[in-house]
């Protein structure tokens, strides 16, 4: 199924979730912030499964100083 991740439009398998996404992008989910369709997720939604046409944007915590 065809979902846009980050800007991206790209197929992903029928029933994956916001934590696949994470795991695929090789993140930690306690250092990301993710929104689907604009609103944003909170963790213990992470095992959402996303649908066709969802939009996600992952943003990584960095830090500095």
């Amino acid at each position: 199924m065809q979902v846009t991740i980050n800007g991206q439009d790209r197929e992903v398998p029928e029933g994956a979730t916001i934590l696949a996404l994470i795991h695929l992008h090789k993140l930690t989910p306690d250092k990301v912030a993710v929104e689907l369709n604009r609103r944003l997720v909170r963790a213990i939604a992470y095992e959402t499964p996303l649908k066709p046409g969802d939009i996600v944007e992952i943003v990584s915590f960095v830090g500095g100083g």
